[in-house]
């Protein structure tokens, strides 16, 4: 239990049996009548994003989340396998809770999995990973590296916008929130 003056963003509250993050909030105090907190929360899983607002000082119930770093191992036909990285535990997650992180993991590939109650909620996956391109046109002479930018196809199979100077079998630095195309790797 917590106060909604206790709330900070990255907490997880448990309301009306569903778990939600708090992924802003802001106390107001207006100059007539009570103080009260304006929240943006998210459903987790599911990512539904809310707005709503509560009295200052209102008890919340706040959920239990352990985060734990992970390795992702394989892929079982729509379950994601990963291994605790403290104790070799093996945890099998369904796609549903992986989501669009399934797009940027390879083997061994590094993780945090938040679980409540021994049930998985979401993966967090480093801010950039490097991929390799397994597809893109060649490009043109002229190409400039302020120029425009071309269809690549990655080795997860997720497509995204290059730089036309870049080339088949390169690695990159993509974005892992935005799917965006970050630089070359070194």
């Amino acid at each position: 239990m917590a106060t909604t003056n206790d709330l900070k963003n990255g907490m997880t509250l448990e309301i009306e049996g569903k778990l939600w993050t708090v992924v802003e909030f802001q106390h107001v105090k207006p100059g007539k009548g009570p103080a009260f907190v304006r929240t943006k929360l998210k459903l987790v899983p599911g990512g539904k994003v809310v707005e709503r607002t509560f009295n200052a000082g209102v008890k919340v119930e706040t959920a239990i989340v352990e985060k734990r770093d992970m390795t992702f191992l394989y892929r079982d036909g729509e379950d994601f396998i990963f291994m605790d990285a403290e104790n070799f535990d093996q945890m099998s997650i369904s796609e549903a809770v992986v989501g669009d992180a399934a797009n940027y993991m390879l083997e061994n590939v590094s993780a945090v999995v938040a679980v409540h109650e021994g049930n998985p909620l979401y993966i967090d996956l480093p801010a950039s990973v490097e991929l390799t391109v397994t597809y893109t046109e060649p490009g043109l002479q002229g190409d400039r590296s302020s120029g425009g930018t071309k269809p690549a196809t990655l080795e997860t199979g997720i497509n995204i916008q290059v730089p036309l100077f870049i080339k088949q079998d390169e690695k990159i630095l993509v974005d892992t929130r935005t799917g965006d195309y970050l630089g070359r790797a070194n």
